[in-house]
């Protein structure tokens, strides 16, 4: 599967992640990322920041909405989306978020502990009905395990 809009992204979080579920009880996490770039004009630095709207569904948005805190430092790998809706004013607005399909923690100047969740704990949390129930097959590694 070619992926042509991919991004890769590190930053930090301006704020704890917002987790909001679906009517169909499926996980949605929002967040926002500050992206730094410090650079020197004529022997003085410069400092540009970039912010970007992060979106990330299902056992993901759950998991960074449990891990993640303002101010943490994170990599985000996602796809540019860029979408429309009106405002409260009537005027409509158009918003590029990136969709994650993978982050974690930025282990440049931190340490970070990983706790290993099991498929079916992770879709009796997210509302997949758990009661044996198997969970849908992931997209990119069908049913072979992460690890």
């Amino acid at each position: 599967m070619a992926q042509d809009n991919t991004v890769t992204l590190v930053g930090n979080l301006t704020k704890d992640p917002e987790l909001r579920y679906t009517t169909g009880g499926r996980g949605v996490a929002s967040f926002g990322l500050a992206v730094n770039r410090r650079y020197q004009v004529n022997g003085e630095w410069q400092e540009q920041v970039s912010f970007f709207n992060i979106v990330a569904w299902a056992d993901l948005g759950e998991n960074a909405a449990a891990s993640l805190n303002k101010g943490n430092r994170i990599i985000v790998t996602g796809r540019l989306e860029q979408r429309s809706y009106d405002d409260r004013e009537g005027n409509k607005r158009n918003i590029t978020e990136v969709i994650a399909d993978d982050l974690g923690p930025s282990l440049r100047w931190a340490q970070a502990q990983v706790e290993r969740i099991t498929r079916d704990s992770a879709a009796s949390h997210s509302g997949g009905g758990g009661g044996g129930a198997k969970p849908p097959a992931d997209q990119v590694y069908g049913d072979e395990e992460p690890f």
